[in-house]
């Protein structure tokens, strides 16, 4: 686990875009398909446009295949919808083929969505240790330690055997469909992108791997065999005591 302090989260957004950004190229020089997960959040949305504005023209984004780490189950119009975001944000400003724009349907029932997703996502990537492999995932986290839509108190999620899972938002009863924790431990490379005062005691407690810390779920993003880096801006990066 490593980590990143940027002095403001565009110079943050802007790092992770360029990182992004070689990964695809390389993939495409070698003949080869990126698969990446994304996820919702006012850090990504800053992404987003970065790769939108900078981008747009110098990325092979025919070799990507874009999946979502978790969604809300609203339709894709809803503002709450990560996919929808990002349509609005990224891929209504690149070229690539809609077969390889692979969306979590919020609107579907939630237990067969979670369970026709998964289906998808078997399809579309590498399997290694019986599970999928995602190249990359981005990743943020809650106030509350949650990351993708695995919130405290549902332990079954990071634990579970099914590649995506329905999850219960805590304070609001929302139906979440979202990838499970062992398929994000699979992947070979993970990104936190995490932007704010509010999170800096969380990320303290993580790095120094207080007891409580055992209660966020983002905590458990530990790699099977993959790399997890976190890109924190100087406000969520002060609660790390070198």
């Amino acid at each position: 686990m490593s980590y990143k302090i940027f002095s403001t989260p565009l110079d943050l957004a802007e790092a992770v875009a360029s990182e992004m950004a070689d990964m695809i190229n390389k993939a495409a020089m070698g003949g080869k398909s990126l698969d990446l997960a994304l996820s919702g959040g006012n850090t990504p949305k800053l992404l987003f446009k970065v790769l939108a504005d900078k981008y747009a023209a110098s990325v092979a984004w025919s070799s990507v295949h874009f999946f979502w780490a978790d969604e809300r189950c609203v339709p894709p119009e809803d503002p709450e919808s990560n996919y929808g975001m990002t349509r609005r944000l990224l891929l209504n400003s690149i070229r690539i083929p809609e077969e390889n724009i692979h969306r979590i349907r919020g609107e579907e029932v939630p237990d067969k969505e979670a369970t026709r997703y998964s289906q998808e996502i078997v399809k579309y990537t590498r399997s290694e240790n019986t599970f999928p492999l995602f190249d990359l995932i981005i990743l943020g986290i809650g106030d509350d330690g949650h990351t993708a839509s695995i919130f405290p108190g549902n332990p079954f999620l990071l634990t579970s055997n099914k590649v995506c899972d329905v999850a219960t938002h805590p304070v609001s009863g929302q139906k979440r469909v979202t990838i499970t924790g062992k398929v994000i431990n699979n992947a070979d490379k993970i990104i936190f992108m995490v932007t704010g005062s509010r999170k800096a005691d969380i990320i303290g407690k993580i790095f120094r791997k207080e007891a409580v810390s055992l209660s966020f779920p983002a905590a458990y993003v530990v790699p099977f065999q993959g790399d997890v880096k976190w890109f924190l801006d100087k406000e969520a990066g002060r609660g790390i005591i070198l």
